[in-house]
C-alpha cells in the first residue's frame, strides 16, 4: 500500500479499482460518488437504437468518454460490488460512503440495486428529488428522484446538527456543465457539510464537482476518473474555483 499523500488534492486518471487498491486500509473519511448507471443497457428508453426518447436532447445519448455504459447486467453488478468492496476497505472506522444510483424497471422487473448493495452496511436510503424534467413516455409518470445509499462503518456519525435534516432532499439538476451526468454542487455541498471527514474521495469524479465542494468546505479531496477528457475538465474547474476563492479573499 502507498501513502495517501501522493494522491491528496489531485485528480488521477485511471481505473478506480486499480487506483483504490493502492490506498491503505481505513484511510478515507468519506466517499461521495455516482457511478455510470449502465443506461445504454436499457430496454425502455430508446438509447440503444438512436431514437433518443427522453435522452434525445441530452448529452447521455452520446454516452461517456472512454466508457460505453453498456455492460451485461451481471457484469455491471459484479463490477460495482467490487468497487464498493474497495470503498468499504479504505474508509475509516468512522467513515461512510454516499453512493448515488437510480432505480429502474427492466422487462417488468425492478432494479432497486439490491443486487449491488446486498451485504454492505447500508444505514439509510436518502431520496434525491430532482426539480423539473420532461417526460417523453406516455406510459409512466415523470421520474423525479434518485437514491443515495448511506453505507457506513460502525463509528460513523453525522456532523453536529446535520441529523436534523430529513431523508428527502429536493435539489435541482446541474444545467451549466458539459459532463453528461453531473452532480449538482448543492448536493455534494450538503453531503460533505453533513460529515467531519478530512479527506473526501470520489472514484467517479467526472467533471470534478465533489472536489470543488471539498475545497469550498475546507477538506482535502481525491478524484479518480478513467477519462482523460473528464480529468482535464475537472482540473480546469478546480483551478477556476481556486482563482475565484483567491479573488474573493483578496477583495
Amino acid at each position: 500500500m502507498e501513502s495517501l499523500d501522493k494522491y491528496k488534492n489531485r485528480i488521477i486518471c485511471g481505473d478506480c479499482l486499480d487506483i483504490m487498491s493502492k490506498f491503505p486500509n481505513d484511510s478515507i473519511g468519506v466517499i461521495v460518488t455516482s457511478p455510470p448507471y449502465n443506461l445504454k443497457n436499457s430496454t425502455g428508453n430508446g438509447m440503444k437504437d438512436g431514437r433518443g426518447g427522453k435522452w434525445k436532447n441530452a448529452e447521455l445519448i452520446n454516452g461517456y468518454s472512454n466508457y460505453d455504459d453498456c455492460l451485461p447486467h451481471k457484469e455491471y453488478v459484479k463490477w460495482q460490488r467490487n468497487c464498493l468492496k474497495e470503498m468499504v476497505r479504505i474508509i475509516k472506522s468512522d467513515g461512510a460512503i454516499f453512493y448515488n444510483h437510480k432505480w429502474r424497471v427492466q422487462n417488468g422487473l425492478l432494479q432497486d440495486r439490491s443486487d449491488i448493495i446486498k451485504g454492505f452496511p447500508v444505514r439509510q436510503i436518502i431520496i434525491w428529488k430532482r426539480k423539473g424534467g420532461i417526460n417523453f413516455n406516455p406510459g409512466y409518470f415523470l421520474p423525479t428522484y434518485e437514491v443515495i445509499y448511506l453505507i457506513a462503518k460502525p463509528d460513523f456519525k453525522l456532523a453536529p446538527k446535520a441529523n436534523a435534516a430529513g431523508d428527502v432532499w429536493e435539489i435541482g439538476q446541474e444545467k451549466n456543465n458539459k459532463h453528461p451526468a453531473p452532480f449538482p454542487l448543492e448536493l455534494t455541498d450538503k453531503i460533505i457539510n453533513s460529515t467531519e471527514a478530512e479527506i473526501v474521495l470520489d472514484p467517479f469524479i467526472g467533471s470534478g464537482t465533489t472536489a470543488i465542494s471539498a475545497i469550498r468546505n475546507g477538506r482535502n479531496y481525491i478524484g479518480i476518473d478513467i477519462s482523460e477528457e473528464y480529468c482535464q475538465m475537472a482540473r480546469k474547474r478546480i483551478n477556476n474555483e481556486k482563482k475565484q476563492m483567491r479573488i474573493n479573499f483578496e477583495s
